[in-house]
């Protein structure tokens, strides 16, 4: 009986480090709920909530890179290049759009 592989993702070898990244940013989320819950300044809570986005960004840039240097080539190799493309370009301007 052969069990299914698990497919190797654009983030796959730098996973852990996404992982970790995504607990502080989960840990900041809950850093933002105190300071609303404690009645903090309302420009604290404001500056750690771009704390937040600044990390968010950051991870959402490494798994871009990792599907531009894993998917996309794998997509190329495959022929399928411009849908690659698109679809990236497509997740680039979901990401940009903001408020």
């Amino acid at each position: 009986m052969t069990t299914p592989s698990t497919p190797t993702r654009g983030y796959t070898a730098s996973k852990d480090q996404l992982l970790a990244r995504l607990r502080r940013v989960e840990g900041q989320v809950r850093g933002v709920e105190k300071m609303v819950d404690d009645d903090r300044y309302c420009i604290d809570v404001l500056t750690q909530i771009s704390a937040i986005q600044a990390a968010l960004d950051k991870v959402a840039l490494g798994l871009l890179d990792g599907h531009a240097r894993h998917c996309m080539r794998e997509g190329a190799a495959e022929g399928r290049a411009d849908e690659m493309a698109a679809e990236m370009m497509a997740a680039v301007g979901r990401l940009m759009k903001r408020g």
